[in-house]
């Protein structure tokens, strides 16, 4: 009995650094938090010169086609160096997701992209991010995307 009390305690000391399940891959605010909210902080707030808000921005940007790539290209590659969101500049780090499953981090981008204006707002699925996820680009790939889709699309 002691190993086991044992084992459950040093299971649930480790739970952070596992994924969450796929049982609860629907929940994207749970995933959210569990996975982003530390960086992007409470609903996509972000936090000024550190991490870019998604609220009010991430919608805007799926609204396209090449935008709903070019963000899937994020989570599964993830993106570092210098950018300009909503009028700031940063200069960070945003890891790779890809140890998610595709349902997972489907789930999180419908949210993220739900707390914003548009109406109805995009929505992705796992079938974005499984394409995606066979074509993985680098870093340098991905901020060549993001300065096309800023012409095309102005990036807010």
């Amino acid at each position: 009995m002691r190993k086991v009390s044992f084992l459950l305690a040093a299971l649930a000391g480790t739970a952070p650094f596992y994924t969450i399940s796929a049982a609860r891959a629907a929940d994207g605010l749970a995933l959210y938090k569990a996975n982003c909210s530390v960086c992007h902080q409470a609903e996509g707030a972000g936090m000024a010169g550190q991490f870019p808000t998604l609220k009010g921005r991430v919608d805007k940007i799926a609204s396209s086609a090449e935008g709903k790539t070019y963000l899937t290209d994020v989570v599964l590659s993830g993106l570092h160096g210098p950018i300009t969101a909503g009028g700031a500049s940063y200069a960070g780090f945003m890891p790779s997701l890809k140890a998610q499953s595709d349902d997972d981090l489907a789930a999180i981008l419908t949210y993220v992209a739900s707390l914003g204006d548009t109406k109805p707002a995009p929505v992705f699925n796992a079938a974005d991010l499984a394409a995606a996820r066979k074509a993985p680009k680098k870093n340098a790939e991905i901020l060549a995307e993001r300065n096309a889709l800023n012409a095309a699309h102005p990036v807010p």
